[in-house]
């Protein structure tokens, strides 16, 4: 029973230190108000110039133990992940007794609520499977079988349950923020805009591949890029959708518009010659 428990668990595992990496790298690459960081996990405990550089070095981690899990064939890649949780339960624990007011930071920003007993106990129960899955020598994704699965579902359900992001996560859901307040870095504006049919048709006249300048009104980001002719493109690109908007202006030296597309929104109207 125990190698079917281990084998049930080293799914688990993997999920769980891949997503705390990806959550890890996205919260530290993602623009964010100054000493956010330095209030998840450990970090709090070093100077905050460190903060990202520590969290960066953790995603890198759990991202190597997940892929060691189900590649590396070797005691030492089984067992770093047990010692890994070890220190980690430990952590948590020391944090909650020096710093109350301070997140684990286990999945990233969402996990900026004060560590409590359920973050702590997560982790001891993930210290126990990475051990179980160590002394069984489990390796590579288990066959699906309905005990291995039921196994496996159990320990989902426990991990959740002892998961306080997941509350974060569903008051996320029921109070987001309208289009006009959720911050969107200007790089994916950009690179929806990169991809868009507008761009296209006015790449060849534009003289820089970077934008002179850039501003969001609302739920658009605006850029600007100089072209042929003492001219100028405005691109428009809405925040939100899956597909989201893409417009197109061409501005004179005058600050009117020359051309347009067609489907331009009212805002770009409005917004371009006086921004211009």
């Amino acid at each position: 029973m125990l190698s079917t428990i281990a084998a049930a668990a080293l799914p688990i595992l993997v999920v769980t230190l891949a997503l705390g990496g990806v959550t890890k790298l996205a919260t530290a690459g993602r623009e964010a108000s100054p000493g956010v960081l330095a209030r998840l996990g450990p970090a709090v405990l070093m100077p905050e110039r460190f903060a990202r550089p520590a969290l960066y070095v953790c995603a890198l981690v759990e991202l190597a133990l997940a892929t060691g899990l189900l590649v590396v064939d070797h005691p030492a890649a089984r067992w770093l992940p047990a010692a890994f949780f070890a220190v980690a339960t430990y952590v948590l624990w020391d944090l909650r007794r020096r710093r109350p007011d301070a997140g684990c930071g286990c999945f990233g920003e969402v996990s900026a609520a004060p560590v409590g007993l359920r973050s702590t106990g997560r982790a001891a129960a993930l210290t126990a499977m990475a051990a179980l899955v160590a002394v069984q020598n489990a390796t590579g994704l288990p066959a699906l079988t309905g005990e291995t699965a039921a196994w496996t579902g159990g320990g989902v359900v426990l991990l959740l349950a002892l998961s306080p992001e997941i509350n974060e996560i569903v008051s996320r859901l029921r109070h987001r923020a309208p289009c006009e307040q959720r911050p969107m870095p200007p790089g994916r504006a950009l690179s929806r805009l990169r991809a868009s049919e507008e761009w296209r048709a006015h790449a060849g006249s534009l003289l820089a591949d970077e934008p002179s300048d850039m501003w969001r009104e609302l739920c658009w980001r605006f850029f600007v890029f100089p072209a042929q002719g003492d001219t100028e493109v405005v691109f428009a690109v809405q925040l939100s959708g899956r597909r989201p908007a893409v417009r197109a202006a061409v501005v004179g030296a005058d600050g009117h518009v020359t051309s347009a597309d067609a489907r331009r929104d009212a805002s770009l109207r409005e917004s371009t010659p006086v921004s211009a």
